[in-house]
């Protein structure tokens, strides 16, 4: 599932893709922010991405699904 996150005073945003279920990723971006922690989620190359939770300004969970490219014959 693809996750995008806003952070405060960054140009861009934060997109990864990621095989954590939408309610796992919802819970720990409330958590992050009403404790002012850390998120960090795992994305589906391994990496971690750490994101302080006083500096999120949106989160968008869900999407990723992209057309088709190219011409069917």
């Amino acid at each position: 599932m693809e996750v995008k996150i806003g952070v405060q005073h960054a140009p861009r945003e934060v997109v990864l893709e990621t095989n954590e279920s939408r309610d796992d990723v919802e819970k720990q971006v409330t958590d992050a922010v009403k404790n002012s922690g850390t998120l960090a989620i795992d994305d589906t190359r391994g990496r971690r991405i750490l994101i302080p939770g006083d500096r999120i300004a949106y989160v968008e969970i869900g999407g990723g699904v992209a057309g088709q490219v190219g011409f069917r014959s």
